[in-house]
């Protein structure tokens, strides 16, 4: 039972870390002035993006039946 307050916590940390770090990248000044770059290269970047979650996705999959499983 402590093994899953463990988890728990960890993963309550790691979304709190990833809340504040994205309320802090939202409220910069490189973001609210924009950058036309980006936004030119869209496309590439949600292939990257999508890339990314589901490789996220994958692995995230293959600890929780590691863990469950264990």
């Amino acid at each position: 039972m402590n093994n899953l307050y463990l988890l728990c916590g960890a993963v309550v940390l790691i979304a709190l870390i990833g809340f504040l770090a994205t309320m802090w990248i939202g409220g910069s000044r490189e973001n609210k002035e924009g950058n036309p770059q980006y936004d030119n290269n869209s496309v590439p970047n949600w292939i990257r993006l999508s890339a990314i979650y589901t490789v996220t996705t994958v692995v995230a999959l293959g600890a929780l039946i590691w863990y469950v499983r264990s």
